[in-house]
């Protein structure tokens, strides 16, 4: 069976699932970005209280947090540029490949926000009494970082799918 009940597989609600992708995307990657900021910022503050030389040291943990939202960006723009206004040969497939794109870079990001935000935190603070922690502090960061990126680059992967079928006879 290859028609819905309306005889298409380019309905009107089609693009719906595109414009949820793309909101999702941003709007979880944003979500992700503004928690690790907000609790590696307050890790810095803290430090520099008693330590205000090493605050442009540690502020990498806010810096990693903010570049999560741009992974979402990213994809939202990406989502955004393939809808087509007027429902022109928009499938449910093209729908379904968006919506999961802005969902797997959208809950990446926002799982990387809360682990950049945690460690940041705790991180920037042990290493002001330990400058030895430092080290292991940016390794941790970078491989919270990469869990982000990995959900941009299966976005990037799902949302390159495409399919103009929309019912009918295939040839």
């Amino acid at each position: 069976m290859d028609t819905l009940l309306d005889g298409t597989l380019c309905p009107a609600y089609g693009p719906l699932f595109g414009f949820m992708g793309s909101a999702i995307s941003i709007s979880l990657a944003c979500l992700g970005s503004a928690y690790g900021t907000a609790k590696a910022g307050v890790g810095v503050s803290s430090m520099g209280v008693n330590h205000p030389n090493l605050i442009m040291k540690c502020i990498i943990p806010v810096v990693m947090a903010g570049v999560l939202g741009i992974y979402g960006l990213i994809v939202a723009v990406i989502i955004s540029s393939k809808m087509a206004a007027g429902n022109m040969g928009y499938s449910l497939f093209n729908g379904y490949a968006h919506l999961a794109a802005g969902v797997s870079c959208g809950l990446a990001n926002l799982a990387a926000g809360f682990a950049i935000g945690i460690v940041g935190d705790a991180g920037v603070r042990g290493s002001a009494l330990q400058p030895r922690l430092y080290v292991g502090m940016v390794l941790i960061l970078i491989f919270a970082e990469a869990l982000g990126l990995y959900g941009l680059i299966v976005a990037i992967i799902l949302q390159a799918k495409q399919s103009d079928y929309c019912g009918g006879d295939r040839q």
